[in-house]
């Protein structure tokens, strides 16, 4: 009879083993893959917003409000309602006309008249490398302890640009809510206003919600902006609680990206899941990806912050009208 030879057990390991070593080559180019393909997603998805933007301006001759408010500043916290933001006015021009009309603009984001429209998800808000919560919506809760939920509204990956680090998100330059970008408190920014060149101005920021929980519907009165699961950076924030005022729940500034120190958690800055950086839009249509700048250079004598040269170009990029000369290639 003749005698059949099978695999030996050293013979099946080696083989396991070839296996195991030509996956683990192969993995790591199918994730850059897969990567670079939801980084160009996300890239489409800002083109589409700016696209939306300008066809908003060209009807109203002026970008939408950062977000709007019918009362008078006082804090930038309770005095934000309605709060409707800009990616709710873009609604329209994002092929949402059918949701645009289903909310009633008069009543607050959190009224329940309109909790249908604001638990809407829409895919053109959300990067695909982001981490939004289970079924797109979460909770915003108001600054008590302990908090107290105010509304429940989808999730966003992307706000609006209100300036360099001196326009403060959520109190404004000079504490009137007001910022030197294009979008801030019940703005109306003209493409003539741009006198820095739409070019050299950012419009919006990826701002990752697993990072930043922001909502594309507006600036709640009363709700704040909590960290995210992977947020990096320290967990004390301004007035030692890591949260932020409504207004950074849709807007954002420049001066760091990809903050890993910034003691306010990095909440009013963008972010990403990016390697190594995020995706921007800027006023002319065109999107770049800006290299990460987690830290700033640290404290001066009098106590302000000692900007890094990363951070410097990033304001410049951030203001309509500072008259910043900023080469192409710096960024």
């Amino acid at each position: 009879m003749k005698r059949r030879r099978g695999f030996t057990l050293i013979e099946l390991l080696v083989v396991i083993a070839i296996i195991a070593v030509l996956i683990a080559l192969l993995l790591p180019a199918v994730q850059a893959a897969r990567e670079a393909a939801r980084r160009s997603q996300c890239i489409n998805n800002l083109k589409q917003m700016g696209l939306a933007l300008h066809n908003y301006h060209d009807s109203v001759e002026a970008f939408p409000s950062g977000y709007i408010a019918s009362s008078r500043f006082l804090d930038g916290e309770t005095d934000t309602s309605p709060g409707w933001g800009w990616a709710s006015m873009i609604l329209p021009q994002m092929d949402q006309l059918s949701l645009f009309n289903a909310t009633n603009f008069d009543l607050p984001v959190q009224h329940s008249a309109n909790s249908s429209s604001v638990q809407t998800v829409l895919s053109a808000f959300l990067c695909p490398s982001d981490q939004p919560p289970p079924g797109g919506t979460f909770s915003i809760t108001d600054a008590l302890n302990p908090p107290v939920t105010i509304a429940t509204v989808a999730a966003t990956s992307y706000a609006a640009c209100t300036g360099n680090d001196a326009a403060d998100v959520a109190l404004g330059i000079n504490d009137d809510g007001l910022g030197n970008g294009l979008f801030y408190r019940n703005s109306s920014v003209r493409i003539a206003w741009i006198t820095d060149g739409t070019s050299q101005t950012v419009m919006l920021e990826e701002r990752d919600w697993a990072i930043t929980e922001g909502t594309w519907t507006g600036a709640i009165s009363g709700g704040v902006v909590q960290r995210g699961a992977m947020n990096p950076c320290p967990t004390v924030a301004a007035g030692g609680a890591p949260f932020y005022l409504a207004p950074c729940l849709v807007q954002v500034h420049c001066n760091m990206i990809n903050s890993n120190s910034d003691m306010d958690s990095g909440l009013d800055d963008p972010s990403s899941l990016h390697p190594g950086g995020v995706n921007i839009l800027f006023a002319d249509g065109s999107v770049h990806f800006l290299r990460s700048v987690p830290s700033n250079s640290g404290v001066n004598s009098n106590g302000t912050t000692r900007y890094s040269p990363g951070s410097l170009i990033f304001q410049a990029l951030g203001t309509r009208a500072g008259g910043e000369v900023v080469s192409a290639d710096s960024y």
